[in-house]
């Protein structure tokens, strides 16, 4: 598969578990995607860190404004209803707890749920950003990234980079499967049919249980 592939798959997969009237944060890179694939008979609000609810899908080409912008600095389009706000704002609605989902990508993810994506040591890093508010305040954290980086692992029994929070991740969505963190670990619930569950567990440190109903990925 190719990157626009592998992306495609993960954001429309994660589109699915939003629910009708579901507040939604969707961190940068991949997870910006996802506003393009929700279904049509659900109505989710998204939220941007950088002060606004109410985020569209991306702007055609050449219909992009450069003063609308998302928290990557991406171009968005805003929805009917859509409200702008300051930092404060946006803070306190994460902190507040009133977002029921966060979606982020993760430069590693563990069995116990513990999520590192924010620096990799000896390299600089422009910051945390918000994504140590946004899963600690979200009610539901979604991790959607590929399964490895260039052919190494990223899903592991144990993190050994610098932990943005821990045992926050509730779900961990890539292009080959859908894993749910759990108090045993984490649990295989789909699988990508162009892969077998020794495909998946051969490039995952962290040892996957098979849930005993698992399925096709949707």
């Amino acid at each position: 598969m190719d990157k626009k592939e592998i992306r495609k798959i993960i954001a429309t997969r994660v589109a699915k578990e939003f629910k009708d009237g579901d507040l939604v944060n969707l961190g940068i890179g991949l997870p910006t995607l996802v506003a393009n694939y929700v279904p049509g008979n659900i109505d989710v609000t998204f939220h941007s860190e950088n002060g606004f609810i109410g985020m569209g899908p991306a702007p055609e080409e050449g219909e992009e404004n450069k003063n609308l912008t998302n928290a990557g600095g991406q171009p968005v389009t805003l929805l009917k209803g859509a409200a702008i706000f300051d930092s404060a704002m946006s803070f306190a609605i994460i902190r507040g707890g009133h977002l029921d989902c966060t979606v982020l990508g993760a430069l590693q993810v563990d069995a116990k749920g513990n999520l590192a994506n924010w620096m990799i040591p000896g390299k600089k890093v422009p910051g945390m950003g918000g994504a140590m508010d946004l899963v600690t305040g979200a009610k539901k954290v979604i991790v959607a990234m590929e399964h490895t980086a260039r052919g190494a692992v990223k899903i592991f029994e144990e993190c050994n980079l610098p932990l943005t929070a821990v045992g926050v991740v509730d779900l961990i969505v890539t292009e080959m499967g859908v894993m749910k963190v759990t108090d045993k670990g984490l649990v295989l619930t789909e699988y990508n049919p162009q892969f077998t569950v020794e495909d998946i567990q051969a490039v995952t440190e962290a040892t996957l249980s098979i849930d005993e109903n698992l399925k096709e990925m949707m």
